[in-house]
């Protein structure tokens, strides 16, 4: 697939400081904030019943599908064996091809558990309320760490990227979400964003986060 540059102005509050794109200079990010409905019991039947209309892609195929290869190319580039740690996306893919459904959490986290099968783009969700000042893509810092939603403490050396706050990392990018920011029954406005690296079009990394947002809309009805 042909890569097109996505400005960071045009769609993204997410910035990404210098350092970062000094060396991946191929990274580039689309996000929105919204509004949200969280239910725990919510309705996925006709998003289900679309995945498995159009998703055409075999288990064993899906390694080489262009996004999933360039995902696991850039996986290469920064240090991380996509062999051992999937992108989000392929992981998920992957759940649904061997058991034919995704995990159920809650109606906000599935709308984008469901959008990034169907782009196969990986999709960040942040609680807005536990995030201070401006949101930005950088090196982790010497003696940084984060807890993850599984409440593990990850130690992060200054080759990690992060997705922080003023009070620290957010997000390991990318694959790993903090503990802090996760999505709860008492979320009511989110962060919502799509990741985009060279030989992945930039129409997909949009059509994520609005992909998202229309089932954060359908799940809630």
């Amino acid at each position: 697939m042909h890569s097109t540059p996505f400005p960071q102005d045009a769609g993204s509050m997410i910035r990404i400081d210098s350092e970062v794109l000094k060396r991946h200079e191929e990274l580039y990010m689309f996000s929105k904030v919204i509004g949200v409905k969280v239910l725990a019991d919510h309705d996925t039947g006709n998003a289900l019943h679309h995945l498995r209309q159009s998703f055409t892609i075999r288990l064993e195929e899906l390694k080489d599908h262009p996004v999933v290869r360039a995902f696991r190319d850039f996986y290469w580039r920064i240090g991380i064996d996509p062999t051992k740690v999937r992108p989000a996306s392929e992981a998920l893919a992957r759940r649904f091809l061997s058991y034919g459904a995704l995990p159920r959490i809650n109606s906000v986290v599935d709308a984008g558990n469901f959008a990034s099968v169907e782009t196969l783009i990986p999709i960040g969700i942040y609680d807005m309320d536990h995030i201070r000042g401006e949101p930005v893509l950088r090196m982790a810092r010497e003696g940084e760490s984060m807890v993850d939603i599984s409440q593990a403490e990850r130690r992060l050396g200054n080759n990690d990227i992060v997705l922080a706050d003023e009070d620290g990392p957010l997000h390991i990018f990318p694959h790993r979400d903090s503990r802090r920011s996760m999505v709860t029954m008492e979320t009511k406005l989110v962060l919502v964003v799509g990741c985009g690296v060279k030989g992945v079009d930039s129409s997909l990394v949009s059509k994520v986060v609005d992909r998202t947002l229309e089932l954060c809309t359908q799940f809630a009805r």
